[in-house]
C-alpha cells in the first residue's frame, strides 16, 4: 500500500505562507483580527502540535522613529515576562529585517473577543457577568502589581478574549508605545492630558462592564470623536448608564469611573461586596474563561 506521508507533508507545508527563523512556528494566511498597526494570523506550533496566534506589526508605520520601534520591541518582550492565567501568554518574538516587521507568537483564544461573544450570547446572568468581571480584574491586578507596573492603556471588550471551554478572561495588550493610546469611548479623562497612572485601566474596566451589561457601546449617541472627548473630559456619563437598572451594578460602575484619586485599585475592587455572592473558586469551575 503506497505511503501518503510525503504527499500530505508537501501539502501541509504549502499551507504555511511564512515560517519563523527557528522553523517552529508556521503562519497561515487566515486573518484572525487586525488593528491600525497590527494583524493577527492563525498559526501552528509544530513542536507542541497546537494552534497559536501570529501577531505581525508593519514597522513601516514607524519608519522614521527607530526609538519607537525599539520601545515597541521592548514592550512585546515585557509581555513574555508576564505569567498569569488571565494574561495572554507570549511564546516568541523576533524582528524580520527583510520584511520590515515585528512578529510575536501568543496563545490563541478560540472563542474570540468578549464583545463578539456577548453579542452572540445575549441572555447572560448577572452571576456570569460578575465572574467575567472578576477574572478581568485579576488580570489587571497582576499587571498593576508587576515590577515594573504594566498599564494596559487600551482595555475594551474587543481586547478581552474568551479561551476555549474554560471561562477565563484573558487580557490582551495593544502593543504600541504611544503616550496617548486607547479607544476614545473607553479612555479615562486624564489619559487625554498624558498625565495618568494605572487607574486609567480601572476607568476602562468600568466602561467594559457597562458594555457587558447593556450590550451598548459607551457614548454610542456621539457621532464623532470630538463629541466623545468633550463628554468624557466634562465628566458626562454615556447614555448607556441610564439602561443599568440594578442599583448595585450602577454603583459599582460609578466607583470605577470616579476621579483618579477616588478610584479603587483592582485589588480593592476584587474585595468589593459586589462579588460576595460569587465563590472565588467559581472562576475555576465554569465552562469558559476570559483572558
Amino acid at each position: 500500500m503506497p505511503s501518503m506521508g510525503s504527499d500530505m507533508g508537501d501539502r501541509d507545508r504549502e499551507l504555511f505562507v511564512e515560517v519563523d527563523p527557528t522553523g517552529r512556528y508556521g503562519r497561515y494566511c487566515e486573518l484572525l483580527g487586525s488593528g491600525a498597526v497590527k494583524k493577527v494570523y492563525r498559526a501552528f506550533d509544530q513542536e507542541e502540535g497546537i494552534e497559536v496566534a501570529w501577531n505581525q506589526v508593519k514597522l513601516r508605520n514607524f519608519s522614521d522613529d527607530e526609538t519607537m520601534i525599539n520601545r515597541l520591541y521592548s514592550e512585546v518582550r515585557l509581555l513574555g515576562s508576564l505569567k498569569n492565567k488571565n494574561i495572554i501568554a507570549l511564546y516568541s518574538v523576533w524582528r524580520d529585517e527583510e520584511r520590515n516587521t515585528l512578529n510575536f507568537i501568543t496563545e490563541v483564544c478560540t472563542s474570540g473577543n468578549l464583545r463578539e461573544y456577548r453579542k452572540k450570547h445575549r441572555q447572560v446572568s448577572m452571576k456570569a457577568l460578575k465572574k467575567w468581571s472578576r477574572q478581568i480584574l485579576k488580570g489587571l491586578e497582576y499587571l498593576h502589581t508587576h515590577d515594573p507596573c504594566v498599564i494596559h492603556r487600551d482595555l475594551n471588550c474587543s481586547n478581552i478574549f474568551i479561551n476555549g471551554n474554560i471561562w477565563s478572561a484573558t487580557v490582551g495588550r495593544n502593543h504600541s508605545a504611544h503616550s496617548v493610546l486607547g479607544t476614545p469611548e473607553f479612555m479615562a479623562p486624564e489619559l487625554y492630558d498624558e498625565d495618568y497612572t494605572e487607574m486609567i485601566d480601572i476607568y476602562s474596566f468600568g466602561m467594559c462592564l457597562l458594555e457587558m451589561v447593556t450590550l451598548e457601546l459607551p457614548y454610542s449617541e456621539c457621532d464623532n470623536v470630538v463629541k466623545i472627548y468633550k463628554k468624557v473630559t466634562s465628566g458626562v456619563r454615556p447614555h448607556a448608564m441610564n439602561k443599568v437598572k440594578d442599583p448595585e451594578v450602577r454603583a459599582f460602575i460609578e466607583k470605577c469611573l470616579a476621579q483618579p484619586r477616588a478610584r479603587p485599585s483592582a485589588a480593592d475592587l476584587l474585595k468589593d461586596p459586589f462579588f460576595d455572592s460569587i465563590p472565588d473558586d467559581d472562576d475555576e469551575n465554569g465552562d469558559n474563561s476570559i483572558s
